[in-house]
């Protein structure tokens, strides 16, 4: 099941602050403990939220993806210097590295 959070995060359609909404899990599963009276919408409901799920879903597994490719796509310097080699010899390395990184961690 997604995190409340990243729900929340999709009926927004923005990150918040906590002092806008406060989640708490008392042992039974997370709900929302406090919502801001400023926030441009108002407190959703179960049904609200239960119909982000699908999208929501989506949402954590590509954040998810988009951390493993960060740590594959190599440091910014071994990047530049497969581009520096590429343009040096007209070759396709760092295209070839970027587009393997992408089909290993295809996103939904």
């Amino acid at each position: 099941m997604t995190q409340l959070h990243t729900k929340i995060k999709i009926y927004l359609n923005r990150d918040y602050k906590d002092s806008e909404i406060e989640l708490q899990n008392d042992g039974e599963g997370t709900y929302i403990k406090f919502w801001s009276d400023s926030l441009e919408k108002s407190k959703p409901t179960d049904e609200q939220l239960n119909a982000l799920e699908s999208e929501a879903t989506t949402l954590e597994n590509n954040a998810k993806i988009d951390a493993k490719r960060q740590t594959e796509y190599l440091s910014w310097q071994q990047q530049f210097e497969m581009i520096y080699k590429d343009q040096k010899n007209g070759t396709t390395i760092y295209k070839d590295h970027c587009d393997k990184v992408r089909s290993d961690n295809l996103k939904e």
